[in-house]
C-alpha cells in the first residue's frame, strides 16, 4: 500500500496533496515494522486499525485519479479504472474478513488481473505520450534550425555582396586615384608640345616676314630654332605616347600570369602617379620623394598589376598619413615618402616609408583585416592593405610593417626572386 501510494503520487503529483501521502505512507511503514518487530498477538491487534488506513488510502487514491482524469492528464482514465477496481477488490477482502462474504477467489483474480493491465495502459500511454512530446520538440528545433540556416545563409550571400561591392569601390577609389596621376603625368608632356607649338606657329610667321625682307641670316637663325623647338615636341610627344603605353600594359586585364618586370621602374612609375594623384586633388600639397633603388636587381617574374596595385595602396596610404600630420603641424613640418629596392639572397625587399603619425599599437594587429581602417567613416573601405596582403601572399611573399607614433610607418616587403 506504501509503495502504491508513492507510484500515484509520482504518476500525478500536481493532483496530490504531499503532506497527505507522507503521512499515510509513513503509517504504512509503521505498520510495517511492528509486523517485523513484534509477536502475532501484538500486531494481529493492530488489523482493524490497518483496514481503515487502507480504505483511506484507496479512497485518497480515487479522490486524486478523479481530480487527474477532470484536469486531463495522461491516462487519468484507465487510472480511475484502476482504482475502482483496486476498491472493489479490497472491499470483498474485507468482507471476507469480517466473514460477511464467502471467499470469491475468481473475483480476486479478475481484479488483481484487470488492475495490473490498467496500470500497464497507463504507463505505455504516458511513455507514448512522452515521446510523441519529444517528437514534436525535436521537429520544432528542427524547423528552428532550417529558418536559422535559411536566415544565415541569406546573411552571408548579404555579406558576400557587400565585400563584393566594397572591394569594387576600393579598386574604383585605386582607379580614380591612378587616373589623376596619370591625367598629370601626361599634362606636363602635353603642355610641352602645346607651348613648342604655339612658339613654331609664331616663329614661322616672323620667318615669313624676314624672308620677304631678304633677312637671310635671321631667316636660318629662326629655322634653327624651329628644329629645336620640332624635336622638343617629338620628345615629350613621345613621353606622353610611352606613358599612355605603360598605363595600358599595366591596366590591361588581369590574366594572373607573372611576367618579367623592371621592380625599380615599376615602383617609381606608381609612386609618381599616386604623388600626381594627389596633388591633383591638393595643389597646395608637397612632399619630398625619396627613392634608392638597387640597380643590380634583373628584371622578376610577378604580375605586374597586382604588385602595382599593391604600391599604389601602400604610397597611398603614406601620402595619405603625411597629409594629415601636415595638416596638424603646418608649415615646421617636411613631408617625406621613401622607397627602397634590394636585392637579397634568393628575394626581394622592398620598404616604403613615410613619416607621418605612425600607427597606435593597440590596431597594428589589425591594420591587415579586411574592412579594417583608422581613417575617418566614408574615407576607406578598410580593403587597402587586406588586398596588399593577399597579393603578397599570392606571390609566396610577405609584408611587415615598422611603426611608432607620432614618428614613421615603414612597411617592409619581401618575396622570392625569379628571375
Amino acid at each position: 500500500i506504501a509503495f502504491f501510494t508513492l507510484y500515484t503520487w509520482h504518476l500525478y503529483p500536481k493532483d496530490a496533496n504531499k503532506y497527505i501521502i507522507r503521512a499515510l505512507v509513513w503509517l504504512c511503514f509503521i505498520f510495517s515494522a511492528v509486523v517485523i518487530l513484534f509477536s502475532p498477538n501484538i500486531f494481529t491487534r493492530l488489523i482493524n486499525p490497518f483496514l481503515v488506513v487502507m480504505v483511506l488510502m484507496i479512497a485518497y487514491g480515487f479522490y486524486i485519479y478523479v481530480r487527474a482524469w477532470r484536469n486531463k492528464r495522461v491516462g487519468a482514465t484507465y487510472a480511475l479504472m484502476s482504482t475502482c477496481v483496486v476498491l472493489i477488490v479490497f472491499v470483498v477482502i474485507i468482507l471476507q474478513y469480517f466473514q460477511i462474504v464467502t471467499a470469491v477467489k475468481g473475483v480476486l483474480f479478475a481484479g488483481y488481473i484487470s488492475f495490473f493491465f490498467l496500470q500497464s495502459l497507463i504507463l505505455s500511454f504516458r511513455y507514448t505520450h512522452a515521446l510523441k512530446q519529444i517528437i514534436a520538440e525535436v521537429e520544432e528545433k528542427r524547423k528552428a534550425i532550417e529558418t536559422s540556416n535559411a536566415a544565415l545563409k541569406k546573411s552571408i550571400e548579404e555579406l558576400n555582396a557587400a565585400q563584393t561591392q566594397l572591394i569594387q569601390t576600393e579598386k574604383m577609389a585605386s582607379l580614380g586615384e591612378l587616373t589623376a596621376g596619370i591625367a598629370h603625368e601626361i599634362q606636363n608632356p602635353l603642355n610641352f608640345v602645346n607651348n613648342f607649338s604655339d612658339l613654331n606657329t609664331e616663329l614661322i610667321d616672323e620667318l615669313k616676314q624676314e624672308i620677304d625682307n631678304g633677312n637671310m641670316n635671321e631667316v636660318k637663325a629662326m629655322a634653327d630654332n624651329i628644329s629645336d623647338n620640332e624635336q622638343k615636341i617629338n620628345f615629350h610627344g613621345k613621353r606622353a605616347d610611352a606613358i599612355v603605353k605603360g598605363m595600358l600594359q599595366h591596366s590591361r586585364k588581369n590574366t594572373g600570369q607573372k611576367e618579367l618586370t623592371d621592380i625599380n621602374a615599376l615602383a617609381d612609375e606608381y609612386l609618381r602617379l599616386a604623388y600626381h594623384g594627389l596633388r591633383a586633388k591638393d595643389k597646395s600639397f608637397n612632399a619630398m620623394l625619396k627613392t634608392n633603388y638597387d640597380e643590380t636587381i634583373n628584371r622578376i617574374n610577378i604580375i605586374p598589376q597586382d604588385i602595382g596595385r599593391l604600391l599604389l595602396n601602400l604610397f597611398n596610404n603614406a601620402f595619405y598619413a603625411i597629409t594629415e600630420k601636415k595638416r596638424e603641424q603646418g608649415e615646421a613640418y617636411k613631408p617625406t615618402v621613401s622607397v627602397s629596392t634590394k636585392r637579397m639572397t634568393g628575394k626581394l625587399e622592398v620598404v616604403v616609408r613615410d613619416n607621418g603619425n605612425g600607427i597606435p599599437k593597440k590596431v597594428l594587429d589589425k591594420i591587415f583585416q579586411p574592412f579594417f581602417t583608422t581613417k575617418p567613416t566614408g574615407q576607406g573601405t578598410g580593403l587597402g592593405l587586406s588586398l596588399s596582403y593577399d597579393i603578397i601572399k599570392a606571390h609566396g611573399g610577405e609584408i611587415k610593417v615598422n611603426t611608432m607614433e607620432g614618428e614613421f610607418t615603414e612597411f617592409v616587403i619581401q618575396m622570392p626572386v625569379s628571375t
